[in-house]
């Protein structure tokens, strides 16, 4: 029989320190007690990221870490950027296990379901909660590798009715370089899967704020492998799509895409394809999968604030008040914040809502790739009175 838990069984923590082997020392002492059983953090791409790997497993020893860079940190105190955040969980209440895939391109079903079995009875042999209703599972992909959707398919297949989320590694915006970490080191071309069993409750989620408009763009001429669309409507990609917002194409920027998104319809529903720059030759690349013949559909932002709010209380209103609520955020979500002067007020709800997590290069959802969205799991704490 587990022993009982005298302190919170979820701590974070955080820090701002550019010195990997500080910030290291500085989140061991903060998430520090017997019982740690595991860390899972987000970290700014702007370390050493050698040095950070070797001051990290220094500084917490034996306690297993996971973790990924971001395109920004959501950390105790909200948006955050050139930073590294944490939580660590007591092993009397989370069984957790952590599988690592490296050849991304060849991950096959077999494999799927091979990892899952292995770490469900790892989980299972800790013995913290039944697997069926008391897991979900974390997947953090290297947001550069465009295997997101091979990936995140085939383990969905695998996981069954295990929920799972998760989000793309960042490197800060530069596109040069997104890492995982697993097994002791940084890794890049490779995907975690964190999975996590708790007798406490827990949901997971997906929201975004967009609404659709009438204007549609056919992928005429498309190059999937590279999620590069080089014609909409049979004419230069970032030709139309600036067409279609009335501007030029060298006006084209982060702050367009993040305010212009265009969308796929799925059944009832709307999923936001982000686009990530215009190339040279006019053609537009993409964070998430696009093909030819599909429909692209344009969208404005609505509250994104409100949104938000609404979706976490309303989650709260069943769970009570969270413990812990890890967020993926993809960092266009961050952006139109900060254009639309809502930055301060945003850190301010996530701050409410204890989340902690990071800005991505695309979020994860229930085996869906998706962007523009804001996906994670509240874990509550209501019936245990942590």
């Amino acid at each position: 029989m587990n022993a009982p838990v005298l302190h919170s069984p979820v701590r974070s923590a955080m820090s701002s320190a550019r010195d990997p082997e500080t910030a290291s020392r500085e989140l061991a002492t903060a998430l520090d007690h017997p019982e740690l059983g595991f860390v899972l953090f987000f970290c700014s791409a702007e370390y050493d990221l050698n040095a950070l790997a070797h001051s990290l497993n220094d500084a917490f020893g034996e306690v297993q870490l996971a973790g990924c860079t971001t395109a920004g940190e959501l950390t105790p105190r909200g948006y955050d950027q050139g930073t590294i955040t944490a939580i660590g969980f007591d092993r009397h209440l989370f069984a957790v296990e952590v599988g690592l895939i490296e050849e991304l391109e060849k991950f096959s079903l077999t494999d799927a379901q091979s990892e899952v079995e292995r770490l469900i009875g790892r989980c299972r042999e800790r013995q913290v909660a039944p697997i069926k209703g008391h897991t979900f599972a974390l997947t953090l992909l290297d947001g550069l590798s465009s295997q997101e959707e091979l990936v995140l398919l085939t383990l969905d297949s695998a996981l069954g009715s295990i929920p799972n989320f998760g989000g793309s590694a960042g490197d800060d915006i530069h596109l040069t370089g997104t890492h995982v970490f697993a097994g002791g080191e940084f890794r890049t071309r490779a995907a975690v899967v964190v999975m996590i069993n708790t007798p406490l409750d827990f949901e997971v989620f997906s929201t975004h704020h967009m609404h659709s408009l009438e204007q549609k763009l056919i992928v005429t001429r498309a190059d999937a492998a590279s999620r590069t669309v080089y014609e909409l409507n049979a004419e230069p990609a970032a030709l139309e799509y600036a067409r279609l917002l009335g501007l030029n194409p060298e006006q084209l920027d982060f702050k367009t895409f993040a305010l212009n998104p265009l969308a796929v319809r799925i059944g009832q529903e709307y999923y936001v394809r982000s686009i990530q720059k215009v190339n040279p030759d006019l053609s537009l690349t993409f964070y998430c999968a696009v093909e030819n013949g599909i429909v692209l559909t344009a969208m404005q932002p609505g509250e994104m604030l409100q949104d938000l709010s609404h979706r976490l209380e309303q989650i709260e209103s069943t769970l009570g008040e969270p413990l812990i609520t890890i967020g993926c955020d993809c960092f266009l979500r961050r952006l139109e914040a900060e254009y639309t002067g809502q930055a301060q007020k945003t850190s301010e709800l996530l701050t409410r809502h204890q989340v902690i997590g990071f800005n991505t290069y695309g979020e994860q959802f229930d085996g869906m790739h998706i962007n523009q969205t804001f996906t994670g799991v509240v874990i509550g704490r209501a019936q245990h009175g942590y």
